[in-house]
């Protein structure tokens, strides 16, 4: 059980219902489902963060996939990007196992957090604009929740832009250089350190344009910047 402050950030943001694009979707998908999981309840919610409260590296990723993290309640959960990620997790010693499958399934991360730009399904995985930063003050309270975090892992190109709005990134600064996103691009801020990785998509990951050697040396970057300590090999 998380502190008794992430445990009210989480239910608050699952009460969330800014974006009514975004409400309207995750529960048309919590009802309609899909053949495979039809006999299952859907979560059919904003899903918050999860990890470690004593994180210092925070994973972003785009938000939840409508019949994996909409489906089970937490993010990168029961789908084929979180069985991506949370293999390369494990073998950099961030996470008890290496599958991600249900809430109950006893996954623990070390020192990592991981959570999402926008909290609810979007319609083809794409969120607009203004969802994203409807949703930014949650992540805003989260890390400021998460006072350890030292850097964060972008997933995506989507999870980089939001992340460079961040005022827990800028601190204020103006003259902070932001640079393109790419696998690999570092911006330094005066709190936390960005670091851009490609996402565990399968549009990713099945055509070579991220893969396991690639995604296991952008984790151990991100932990290196993040001072956590390298991972005995599995």
């Amino acid at each position: 059980m998380p502190p008794r402050d992430l445990q009210q950030l989480a239910e608050q943001v699952s009460a969330c219902r800014r974006c009514p694009r975004l409400v309207a979707w995750r529960e048309r998908v919590a009802q309609e489902r899909r053949a495979a999981f039809q006999d299952e309840a859907y979560w059919g919610r904003p899903v918050p963060g999860f990890g470690d409260p004593a994180a210092t590296l925070v994973l972003l990723g785009l938000a939840p996939a409508a019949h994996g993290g909409n489906r089970t309640g937490r993010v990168f959960t029961g789908d084929r990007s979180g069985d991506f990620l949370f293999a390369a997790m494990w073998r950099a010693g961030l996470a008890s196992q290496p599958t991600s499958s249900d809430l109950d399934d006893g996954l623990r991360l070390h020192g990592a957090w991981v959570t999402a730009a926008v909290r609810c399904a979007p319609p083809a995985n794409r969120p607009a604009a203004a969802e994203r930063n409807r949703c930014l003050p949650w992540t805003e309270r989260e890390l400021s929740l998460l006072p350890l975090a030292r850097a964060i892992l972008c997933l995506g190109g989507f999870a980089w832009e939001a992340a460079l709005r961040l005022h827990a990134w800028r601190e204020g600064a103006a003259d902070i250089r932001t640079p393109r996103f790419a696998h690999g691009a570092v911006a330094e801020g005066d709190r936390l350190t960005l670091i851009g990785c490609y996402h565990p998509s399968q549009q990713n990951t099945f055509t070579g344009r991220l893969t396991e050697q690639m995604l296991d040396e952008v984790l151990l970057q991100a932990c290196e910047l993040a001072g956590l300590p390298h991972p005995a090999p599995r």
